[in-house]
């Protein structure tokens, strides 16, 4: 049995083969994912926001190294308090891009994690870092 708090097996997977800059994207529900390409969809999505999109994000903190993000200009102007949450100051520093390039950049991604979180432009893309 695992001993932390991320017990998710797809997630866990993803995180332990991640490399150095690869692309997570973690989105609400109403986030196109890309279809027909090689980024992996992870679908946590149960109901109107379970699981929401800041307990997703803390969780895969939990064992992800994040060097970066990747945040739209939309979400920063809704000043949604999931984004100031207890993690914000353990994912690096802030890109920011508007909603349509952030879309674009879900194709680089090597997952997207669909959560159930309803709340508009809620979608927020990791970079890893090393822990070395």
């Amino acid at each position: 049995m695992k001993k932390t708090e991320l017990l998710h097996s797809a997630l866990s997977r993803l995180v332990a083969t991640l490399g150095h800059g690869d692309k997570v994207l973690v989105a609400d529900a109403g986030m196109p994912a890309p279809h027909g390409s090689a980024v992996e969809i992870i679908d946590l999505a149960l109901t109107n926001g379970v699981p929401d999109i800041a307990t997703t994000i803390r969780v895969l903190l939990s064992e992800m190294q994040v060097e970066s993000h990747i945040v739209a200009s939309e979400t920063l102007a809704r000043n949604d308090a999931w984004l100031s949450s207890e993690w914000a100051g353990r994912i690096g520093s802030r890109q920011v891009v508007s909603h349509e390039e952030l879309k674009r950049l879900s194709h680089e991604a090597r997952a997207v994690v669909r959560t159930g979180e309803c709340t508009p432009y809620a979608n927020l893309m990791l970079v890893a870092g090393v822990t070395f």
